[in-house]
């Protein structure tokens, strides 16, 4: 009972958050005057599609850690592919417009290359980017899914494997040599499908289109987790060895979702970058990742609504701490981490389960204090006539 009434109170917060979000913010955006109070800025729209961007990573990393007891340290890769992928196929638009005005991007000038690279050259194409946002993750999550998986490593070495799996591809995007834009990564982008993305009803577009998607995410998620292949999947974050004894193929199943969460953060990564204007390798580096994990705990894993707040309430705090409190702001990063971990194991969503069962606590250790000595009074008679008796 308890549960389904949550469960109905979680649906019924999507949907008025996914209103709010897709359909009025954009409406104030566009429809009301500058001056108005209900104006909407375009600031506000493109920092709210950030988020966005941010809470379909968090989804993929509660996919994996939350449903299946897979936590990964790696998502930040996945999604800064995605990212790598869109944001060549914005390098390539840019076309001459660049600091050097010739037609490759201009750090392969700064490199001392007059012509573009052969691999470079197919990314001109929309559909071949778009394509290659779901390939390249997901073909480097299903060779590295299989042979971990194969090795049945898991646990904390799972974790550590993944950290380390994203530390070296930071490192390799780092080197000039691979020619994806080295520490500088790429920016300066100005069109999208024949949009100027300077213009502020493409950013509002971009934002649009980043909410569906983030919806369709969110609703894929919940059907997948409610058919048996979602109910197998958390039998093994809870008793793996009972699934294995039982005749299902584990690894097959973690294979699955590890690859269907990469693909996930990657379509994160492709929204992100054409609204944030900027993709290097520090956005693949090990912490953001770990701040993802953060997003989770704090929302509450193991539902689909928990990631989504946790990812919108924890970058509104980091928003305002490294204005107000530059210095402190990883201090307060971990402080709500261990804060979360002792008091709010299951986050914010948790939090009104928590405090019924604390008010049913409290409420049955009053009654019980207020019935006893009604009772005491009961029983004392029928103690003095047992002693008369003897």
């Amino acid at each position: 009972m308890q549960r389904r009434f949550f469960n109905h109170w979680g649906m019924s917060l999507a949907a008025v958050l996914a209103l709010v979000f897709i359909v009025v913010l954009p409406c104030l955006n566009a429809f009301m005057p500058a001056g108005s109070v209900l104006h909407v800025s375009d600031f506000t729209i493109n920092l709210y599609g950030k988020y966005l961007c941010y809470a379909i990573l968090a989804i993929s990393v509660d996919l994996l850690w939350g449903y299946t007891g897979l936590l990964s340290l790696g998502q930040a890769l996945f999604f800064s592919l995605g990212g790598y992928m869109m944001g060549m196929h914005l390098m390539r638009m840019i076309g001459d417009l660049g600091q050097y005005h010739q037609p490759i991007p201009d750090f392969l000038v700064f490199l001392g290359w007059n012509k573009l690279p052969p691999f470079w050259k197919p990314f001109a194409s929309f559909p071949f980017a778009l394509l290659m946002v779901f390939m390249v993750p997901g073909v480097l999550s299903a060779v590295f899914g299989y042979l971990a998986f194969r090795s049945r490593i898991r646990g904390v070495y799972f974790s550590i494997l993944t950290q380390a799996l994203t530390y070296a591809a930071a490192l390799l995007f780092f080197r000039n040599s691979l020619l994806m834009g080295g520490n500088n990564g790429f920016t300066d982008f100005k069109f999208i499908l024949g949009h100027d993305l300077r213009d502020p009803a493409a950013q509002r577009g971009l934002y649009v289109v980043t909410g569906i998607t983030l919806l369709a995410i969110f609703l894929g998620c919940r059907w997948l987790s409610r058919t048996k292949f979602g109910l197998v999947q958390q039998a093994i974050r809870d008793r793996e060895n009972r699934v294995l004894f039982s005749g299902y193929a584990a690894a097959h199943y973690k294979l699955f979702v590890f690859v269907l969460a990469a693909l996930i953060a990657s379509i994160g990564g492709m929204l992100y970058v054409p609204q944030v204007g900027i993709i290097n390798p520090s956005e693949m580096w090990p912490d953001k990742s770990l701040e993802a994990v953060v997003w989770v705990a704090v929302g509450g894993r193991g539902t689909l609504i928990g990631p989504v707040l946790g990812a919108f309430g924890v970058n509104a705090l980091k928003s305002w701490a490294t204005r107000a409190y530059p210095d402190l702001w990883l201090m307060f990063l971990g402080g709500l981490f261990v804060l979360v971990t002792l008091f709010m194991p299951k986050g914010i969503v948790g939090l009104p389960g928590q405090l019924l069962a604390l008010k049913r606590r409290y409420g049955g250790a009053r009654r019980a204090s207020a019935e006893a000595p009604r009772a005491a009074a009961k029983t004392a008679p029928h103690a003095e006539e047992a002693v008369e008796t003897k």
